[in-house]
């Protein structure tokens, strides 16, 4: 295994990078989509600054880290685009309540809004902040005990719940799927979600539901094929993490 230096070298990750747009193009190909409706999200968590300044060098805008106190001492050596940075830092990770003003603070997107006191929490800080936080709903798609998300029944309550929220814009869903060797066999999960946005019948003007951020390093393609417009992808670019 290459060491932490070489493998997140500019040029390793610039290849990883390449290749993952490729498979990217590829699976749109088969869906008869265009590449231009994906946004490719790098999952930077736990890796150094130096896969950060890598993946910028690659053409990457869109960064995803899961605890909120590494989340603000990344966009304080690097700014977001709320304060006005060249990059969007999405905090992709469960988030407890007594943490949500680091979010409020500092992050471009949250996708992992996943109860109601989280929401009423994340709108107080957000509005102290004065700002309105876009974020994903996250829905447990896998159906797993030790997956977090809104078991899907309760989905659509909890929208209508989040539409009284004005420092909250609700983009879209995130939905993590089974970890499998056969990503063919979680497609049904993706599909789910996707038939959960698409039959969401709620007319708030902060609850959008244009996105749908699905698909890791290890089921990506499949996730595209099933209408994912965000992807999540950390060790197809920066390698494996020690």
């Amino acid at each position: 295994m290459p060491d932490t230096q070489t493998q997140l070298a500019p040029e390793a990750v610039q290849r990883r990078v390449d290749d993952v747009r490729e498979r990217i193009a590829q699976a749109c190909e088969r869906a008869g989509r265009s590449i231009d409706e994906i946004t490719l999200v790098a999952v930077s968590k736990t890796f150094p600054m130096q896969a950060i300044e890598s993946g910028v060098a690659a053409g990457l805008t869109h960064f995803g880290e899961n605890r909120a106190r590494a989340l603000r001492d990344r966009v304080e050596k690097r700014p977001g685009q709320w304060k006005g940075g060249d990059v969007c830092w999405h905090m992709i990770g469960h988030l407890q309540t007594n943490k949500a003003k680091f979010v409020a603070r500092h992050a471009d997107r949250f996708e992992a809004l996943d109860s109601p006191r989280l929401a009423e929490e994340l709108n107080k800080r957000a509005g102290k902040n004065d700002r309105v936080l876009p974020c994903f709903v996250q829905v447990n798609i896998s159906g797993a005990d030790q997956k977090y998300g809104l078991p899907p029944d309760e989905l659509h309550d909890f929208l209508d719940t989040c539409a009284q929220y004005d420092h909250l814009h609700i983009d879209g869903l995130m939905g993590m799927a089974s970890f499998v060797d056969d990503s063919e066999t979680v497609r049904s999960e993706f599909a789910h979600l996707r038939t959960l946005a698409s039959t969401y019948t709620g007319s708030a003007p902060n609850i959008a539901l244009e996105e749908l951020s699905m698909g890791m390093s290890n089921d990506f393609e499949v996730a595209i094929e099933e209408g994912s417009t965000m992807v999540r992808i950390g060790s197809a670019i920066f390698g494996p993490r020690s």
